[in-house]
């Protein structure tokens, strides 16, 4: 097994909060054996020697299952999947309609016409400050400085000088009236309200924290309808979209940190380690080969500093 597989085995054993094989900086190992690894039955193989400078652990157990929802790549030696979002142009057609005339020919034709052509940016903007006491949803609304924010956040995005496509926002009051504040600094552009990106619990944090703990079926009931607004809206272009695209979405700090582990394939799990004031912007790239980049994540410099909150 080589180091670099062994560090990668470790990674996915401590970030899913259990060791699956530890790589602990030792002096020289003794090699015992004359190969690389030892059959295991089933065909895999297991490590007989652990290569200069590091000690091996045995495994003691795999990486813990999670929420059925979400989809992880079977370990290859590489962890991330450039079918993520199902648009691998391979994956977008039936091989079993090949023409067996033609051949590669015809394949090749028809890979191409399934590839992404555009790159889509997509900009993730927090609700402003909001009315904490409000018992219902409709009671939520922004306060002053929470209009104030808005604003400064739509003059911001106005700045950019970007031909953005459309506005699209949490059907909850504090996106909502968020939206309305940024959408007068980006005129004509339109704007769709929908349900998949309200507030809720996406997935069971870990590491947990103890000032925050839903019951177990609001994880199974949000977290459900969080994944289908990644889904939905977080993929490579259209194979029929030209140009570059720009959209917004105004929703909320959970459904955002989610997004955002989601689309680096992060370890979902670890979105509550991440924190975004009101008001803030997150640039996420995608680009037509289904690379993901992270250009900003909860920026507010653009605000003075007495006009930042994290409600």
């Amino acid at each position: 097994m080589s180091v670099r597989r062994a560090l990668a085995l470790a990674a996915c054993g401590l970030a899913g909060g259990s060791v699956l094989l530890s790589a602990v900086v030792v002096g020289k190992q003794p090699a015992r054996g004359g190969g690389d690894s030892e059959p295991r039955p089933g065909g895999s193989a297991v490590p007989s020697a652990a290569p200069p400078g590091l000690l091996l652990l045995p495994p003691t157990a795999s990486c813990p299952p999670t929420a059925g929802w979400i989809e992880r790549p079977a370990g290859t030696g590489s962890y991330w999947d450039s079918n993520w979002d199902r648009r691998e142009p391979l994956a977008l057609i039936n091989l079993k309609k090949k023409n067996e005339e033609t051949g590669e020919e015809e394949l090749a034709s028809r890979l191409d016409h399934c590839k992404a052509k555009a790159t889509r940016h997509i900009f993730l903007i927090r609700h402003s400050q909001y009315n904490l006491d409000g018992r219902a949803d409709k009671d939520r609304t922004l306060t002053p400085l929470g209009r104030e924010q808005a604003e400064l956040t739509g003059h911001r995005l106005a700045s950019l000088g970007l031909k953005f496509d459309q506005i699209i926002h949490s059907s909850m009051t504090r996106a909502t009236e968020t939206t309305e504040i940024i959408s007068k600094h980006l005129p004509g552009v339109k704007k769709i309200s929908t349900d998949l990106l309200r507030e809720g619990a996406p997935i069971e944090p870990d590491p947990p924290v103890s000032h925050w703990k839903p019951e177990a079926v609001q994880y199974y009931e949000d977290g459900a309808r969080i994944e289908a607004a990644f889904r939905n809206f977080i993929h490579r272009a259209d194979a029929k979209q030209e140009e570059d695209s720009y959209e917004i979405f105004v929703c909320h700090a959970n459904v955002i940190r989610y997004i955002v582990c989601r689309a680096l394939q992060f370890p979902p799990e670890g979105w509550l380690r991440l924190s975004l004031n009101n008001g803030s912007i997150t640039h996420l790239v995608i680009r037509p080969n289904g690379r993901v980049a992270l250009r900003t994540l909860g920026d507010t410099g653009f605000m003075p500093p007495d006009k930042i909150t994290r409600t």
